[in-house]
This record gives structure tokens, C-alpha cells and sequence, in this order.
């Protein structure tokens, strides 16, 4: 294994002045500096991460706790944790709960021994529905750093990164009916979620605040182990709708597609928007307009986020919750 003292001894210098020039010090001549990156790098030496991280307090680590991998705005977000990472020179270790809660705690278990400086996590269904919180809190009296993104515990006072999703289902909805709209879906499989709650919400009171119009309204809560198309072709079938809005990320383009097939003209009967992104906008017919959530956005300002908190101790104590604007994309179905 080649060593800090292994190069120094090379080039004839002190195990400080290799040390320094590997960092670039600026206390370290810009010719001794090239000699030893380059040596460096013909023997492939490899810091010793433990060694440094016991030198520094830090390990320059993030754990990252996501439910779904398979989930593409958790992947994206991913995405955008990994490049500003990446970016600040810093690594991260991802762990997928597979919204399970016992995953949860215990990675966060194996990750909060000293592997990791703080935490970015999504919360996990179950973790949602039973409304636990003790993992959590138990990192958080450890002074442990904690972002949370996009799902959260409104018990759990940290750091927070997501998008208004009242304000955007309120929008959306206005959005339709000053469009002309008068007959509403809502679809949702994702009811026990914050953000599925919260997107409703901001649904209804949009319409009961045009109520003097007599709008008529329906709302589709579908459980993840039940057909989905079948239930959304039953709701479109027997109702005359004219406005669909998804809450989730696969009904929206599923309610296009079963339109389609029913005989609907879209976007002139019918008017259909949902939360997703552009790949999936691409697989229904006509194309979906959605919500764009800036999950990769979502995901960079967590991990500046969580970085901030390292550097100012005092930062975690002021706890913040911000707000990632969303922009609406027009493809064909509006």
C-alpha cells in the first residue's frame, strides 16, 4: 500500500510537505506540488479515508435514506445529492427502506456509529402511517446533522427540502377551472403520504372556493395493490369529465391512455395533468402535461443544505423548511 511517507521518502521531502501539496496548500511551491500529484498518481496512491476522517472528526460522508429506488423522482433526486456531492467533495451511502420502517431504523442504526457526519432522508411509508418518530428524534439528540426532503415528519422539528404541494394542487386546480373546467377527478395512490394529503387538500379548497360556480368534483383514492387502470377506466367511463388531475407519478399517464381508448378527444373534452416528469410524460398518447418537481434541484439544495449544517454547528439549531419552485410543462393534454 503506498503511503504518505512512501511518496515523501521518493521524492526526497517531508511527510508534511506531501500532505500539503496533495491539498494544494498554498504554503507549498506550485513545482512540488506537480511532482508530487504526479507521482501520486503513477503509484495510484489512495488517502486512507479512516485515518483522515480520525485525524479530521468528519468523514466527508453523507447517508442518504430513500424509500424507493425504483420511485424515478427518488432516483432524480439522488442524482442531484450525488453531483453536489461530488461537486463539495464529499461521498454518500445510500440505504432503501423499501418503505419499510425497520429498514429505516436500522440504517439509520449501522450509519449514525461514526460512518457518516449527517443524514439526508426521505421517510418511509410505514414510517408515515404509524406516524414514528423515536429513530429520528434519537439522531437528532445525538447533534447528528438531518435534512429531510420531500417526505417529512411535521412532528420531527430539522432542516427541510420539498415544494409546496398544497399550493401547487390549489394552483393547478385554479389554473383549470379559469381554463372552463366544471367536472373534477382527482386520482391518487398516494392518500397515506404527507405530500398525497396535502396535494388533495390544496385540490378541494380550490373548488370550494369557486363553489358559487357549482363545479362538480370526484375523487379517486386507489390502493397500491389494486388494478389501477380498471378503476380509473370505470371512474372515466361513467362520469362526464372534463378535468383529470393525478396526484402521483403513473395514474396521470394511465388516465390518458384509458381516455384515449374510451373515445375522449383530449385535450378539447378533457384536460388532464399530473405530478411526474418528462419520460414519463413520453409513454402515454398524447403526450402528458405534468408538474415538474425538480427533484434533482430538491436533491442538490438537501445536500448544500446538510453541508451548511456541518460547517456552522450552530446552523442546526435554526431549523428551516425550504421550498423548491415547480413549473407546470404544456405537452398535449392541456
Amino acid at each position: 500500500m503506498i503511503t504518505l511517507k512512501y511518496l515523501a521518502k521518493q521524492l526526497n521531502v517531508s511527510v508534511s510537505t506531501v500532505s500539503k501539496a496533495l491539498s494544494d496548500s498554498d504554503e507549498i511551491g506550485k513545482d512540488t506540488i506537480e511532482k508530487v500529484k504526479k507521482l501520486a498518481k503513477e503509484l495510484n496512491y489512495q488517502p486512507n479515508k479512516v485515518a483522515l476522517s480520525l485525524k479530521q472528526s468528519q468523514t466527508k460522508t453523507i447517508g442518504v435514506i430513500i424509500p424507493n429506488i425504483l420511485n424515478r423522482f427518488f432516483a432524480r433526486a439522488l442524482f442531484g445529492i450525488q453531483n453536489e456531492a461530488t461537486k463539495l467533495g464529499y461521498s454518500i451511502i445510500t440505504c432503501v427502506t423499501n418503505e419499510q420502517l425497520d429498514k429505516e431504523e436500522e440504517s439509520i442504526s449501522i450509519l449514525s456509529n461514526g460512518s457518516v457526519d449527517g443524514f439526508i432522508l426521505a421517510v418511509s411509508e410505514e414510517t408515515l402511517v404509524s406516524s414514528s418518530n423515536q429513530h429520528i428524534k434519537a439522531l437528532i439528540n445525538k447533534n447528528i446533522p438531518l435534512v429531510m426532503f420531500d417526505r417529512n415528519l411535521s412532528n420531527v422539528d430539522c432542516n427541510k427540502v420539498m415544494i409546496d404541494d398544497f399550493k401547487t394542487a390549489y394552483d393547478l386546480t385554479k389554473m383549470l377551472i379559469e381554463n372552463g373546467r366544471t367536472s373534477f377527478a382527482f386520482i391518487s395512490t398516494i392518500e397515506d403520504l404527507n405530500v398525497g394529503k396535502l396535494r388533495r387538500m390544496g385540490f378541494e379548497n380550490a373548488l370550494n372556493e369557486h363553489n358559487h360556480l357549482n363545479l362538480k368534483d370526484l375523487i379517486l383514492i386507489i390502493d397500491n395493490d389494486k388494478d389501477y387502470q380498471v378503476q380509473i377506466k370505470t371512474l372515466l367511463s361513467n362520469n362526464n369529465l372534463d378535468a383529470v388531475i393525478s396526484a402521483d407519478n403513473i395514474t396521470g399517464t394511465i388516465a390518458v391512455n384509458v381516455a384515449h381508448s374510451i373515445g375522449y378527444h383530449i385535450p378539447k373534452d378533457v384536460s388532464i395533468i399530473g405530478f411526474t416528469d418528462e419520460q414519463v410524460s413520453n409513454l402515454s398518447v398524447p403526450k402528458l402535461s405534468y408538474v415538474n418537481q425538480n427533484a434533482e434541484t430538491i436533491g442538490e439544495n438537501a445536500l448544500k443544505m446538510i453541508i451548511d449544517n456541518l460547517k456552522d454547528k450552530d446552523a442546526g439549531i435554526r431549523h428551516r423548511t425550504l421550498k423548491i419552485p415547480v413549473n407546470i410543462v404544456h405537452k398535449e393534454t392541456t
